[in-house]
């Protein structure tokens, strides 16, 4: 592995060190009154998988009822993520490749007959991934089959897919709620300053945003200037698929969202009659209604329709799928790695990106004689440098066996999650994944101020100008400033050199694009910083191509960490689980957060993000350029 500069700068590091020490404590306790549960979810999950297994009726609507955000990767393991469910506080998240698979099984499945979309429960996800799930729908109505939507109310992510559909309702107390994409960030300065925190930033790049709201009360007007403009391509092919879905015309949705008030004054004051207006949705359905419309198309439900019609949910219907679905037949394959969250050193759960965690998988394909090629999917806004060098480096030795490796984006890979993509033979990316963010930077908090205000003071000497000048409770030394600003400098060297050698371009040109600048996927394209726009099927065929498998003559095996037998118990039963739950009148499911709810989540995100912080020099590439 290439040597990277710098000192163990996060052993002393002792603020973040503590915070994240806490919440993983805490995070430790949660899992032992966890383990208590665990008795009893076994009990339950014994009467769960009793009796005969579900069976697809034979004419049925295949029902589309995601619930939580949509993922490339479900975060924590089975046992967290079940536990969450029948307690109703977990994460909420939904596979992308569970829908797309469902889906794209339901358009040959002749038992099949249409598809209803209820979309209440999704949390949206990236536009990409929204995408994956609009072409699975596009497939259904390819084979003939007609595909509903029906919505209490319709979010922006949730109209994305509904708008796909061949008829979309609403219910008359309901709206469609449009509003464009928004680049929000919290700033912190105040509040430090009056905490006495001082937190000490080193960077390379104008647009290395990520650290501007521990050092401002605002948003830079570089990071304004270069964030519109992914900003606005979003929107705009959010708008074109939208427009060509409903065949509206141009502009439609610009004017819907900037007119809405006005156009809900035009209707009365009615938001679903306001939308039907803007021909957003084609009709006002009630729950009844639409109940007694489905069974005439597709009958009365026996006791798997919970609407009453007879219908499948998506979830058990691709359970019996996987059941029953024999092998391929294929001894050559495509290997398909995710690389989804924060990028962190060491070993990681799925949801995060751990540097060791990654680099096993990548081994593991390399050794695995029937894995001809591999595509690696990443979905990150990067992280820990030295993490990204470890997965670099074993992506490197996979391509020295001879094994082609395509990169697949989703709809982030930027900064670290564009350094573990560039040594890709091809980069595909989807036109609107935010990718790019080439820089590097590091934050250093000192609490010297915040101690001395609360009569707490340090004294003492050391061997050396440089000793104790990293110490959290004393002011950062001029020689460690100047250490740190080197480091890090060398750090975008070796970013900017690597990137220059992967994608064959000059250093020189390499820079003019990257300072910390984030690009959309078509704008990357042009740069030459990936090489093709296409989902993830497209970049396993292009593996599959350069591998010379031919079209149909090979599987897909998706290489995922080896689970232990409960866990795997948990997660093939699970639906099955939570079903038979609910017979037994347990209230499972996810209650809507709100009020209180919502903060108490969004503090135990913030503190979950600073265990992520653990690079042993301090040195990260990260991109905080989500969409909002």
């Amino acid at each position: 592995m290439k040597e990277l500069p710098g000192f163990p700068m996060a052993k002393r590091n002792i603020v973040l060190r503590l915070l994240g020490g806490i919440w993983q404590g805490l995070n430790a306790l949660r899992r032992v009154l966890h383990l208590i549960l665990l008795l009893v979810i076994f009990g339950v999950l014994l009467a769960g998988v009793s009796g005969p297994p579900v069976q697809v009726p034979d004419s049925a609507a295949l029902l589309v009822d995601p619930q939580g955000e949509l993922v490339e990767q479900l975060a924590g393991d089975p046992l967290d993520r079940l536990l969450g469910e029948v307690q109703g506080d977990g994460v909420r998240e939904v596979l992308l490749r569970d829908l797309v698979d469902s889906l794209e099984a339901a358009a040959t499945d002749d038992r099949i007959k249409m598809v209803v979309l209820r979309l209440e429960g999704l949390e949206a996800g990236g536009l990409p991934e929204l995408k994956a799930v609009a072409r699975a729908i596009g497939k259904v109505r390819a084979a003939g089959k007609k595909v509903v939507a029906l919505g209490d109310s319709y979010e922006q992510g949730q109209y994305y897919l509904a708008a796909q559909a061949d008829e979309v309702y609403l219910n008359e107390l309901g709206m469609v709620y449009v509003d464009g994409f928004g680049y929000y960030r919290t700033f912190l300065k105040s509040v430090l300053d009056k905490l006495r925190i001082d937190i000490n930033v080193f960077r390379v790049g104008e647009y290395k945003s990520f650290v501007e709201p521990f050092i401002r009360d605002d948003m830079s007007e570089d990071d304004k200037r270069a964030s519109r403009q992914w900003l606005q391509s979003m929107w705009s092919a959010y708008q074109r698929d939208i427009v060509a879905a409903r065949k509206l015309e141009p502009g439609a949705l610009d004017d819907y969202a900037n007119n809405f008030a006005a156009y809900l004054q035009a209707a009365g004051g009615s938001a679903s009659r306001a939308a039907k207006d803007r021909h957003l949705v084609d009709d006002l359905m009630s729950r009844q209604d639409f109940r007694e419309y489905m069974i005439g198309q597709v009958g009365e439900g026996d006791e798997l329709g919970t609407d009453g019609y007879n219908s499948i949910d998506y979830r058990q219907y691709l359970t019996t799928l996987r059941r029953s679905r024999p092998g391929l037949g294929h001894e050559d394959s495509v290997g398909v790695i995710v690389a989804s969250g924060q990028i962190v050193d060491g070993e990681a759960p799925p949801g995060e990106v751990g540097g060791d965690t990654l680099a096993g998988l990548i081994r593991e394909a390399s050794e695995d004689d029937s894995i001809k090629a591999v595509v690696l999917r990443v979905d990150s806004p990067g992280g820990s440098m030295f993490a990204s060098e470890v997965v670099l480096d074993e992506l490197r030795a996979l391509k020295a066996t001879g094994k082609p490796l395509v990169v697949s984006m989703g709809g982030l890979a930027a900064s670290g999650g564009y350094y573990i993509s560039m040594a890709a033979d091809e980069i595909w990316a989807d036109e609107t994944t935010i990718t790019g963010s080439i820089g590097v930077g590091a934050v250093v908090p000192t609490v010297d101020r915040g101690l001395d205000a609360l009569g707490i003071h340090v004294d003492g000497f050391g061997t050396t100008r440089l000793s104790g000048q990293l110490r959290p409770d004393r002011p950062l030394g001029t020689e460690a400033r100047d250490v740190l600003q080197q480091t890090v400098q060398d750090a975008y060297r070796i970013f900017i050199n690597s990137v220059a050698e992967a994608r064959r371009m000059d250093p020189e040109r390499v820079d003019a694009i990257a300072r910390g600048r984030v690009w959309i996927g078509s704008d990357a394209r042009d740069l030459g910083l990936v090489d093709s726009l296409g989902d993830l099927p497209a970049a396993i065929d292009a593996a599959a191509r350069r591998a010379g498998l031919e079209s149909g003559a090979f599987a897909v095996q998706y290489v995922e960490p080896e689970l232990a037998w409960p866990a795997r118990l948990l997660e093939q039963y699970s639906v099955r689980l939570l079903e038979n739950g609910r017979r037994m009148g347990l209230r499972i499911g996810h209650r809507e957060a709100a009020g209180l709810d919502r903060l108490k989540l969004e503090a135990q995100r913030q503190l979950g993000a600073l265990s992520a912080f653990n690079d042993p020099r301090g040195i990260y590439m990260l991109c905080s350029c989500a969409a909002n």
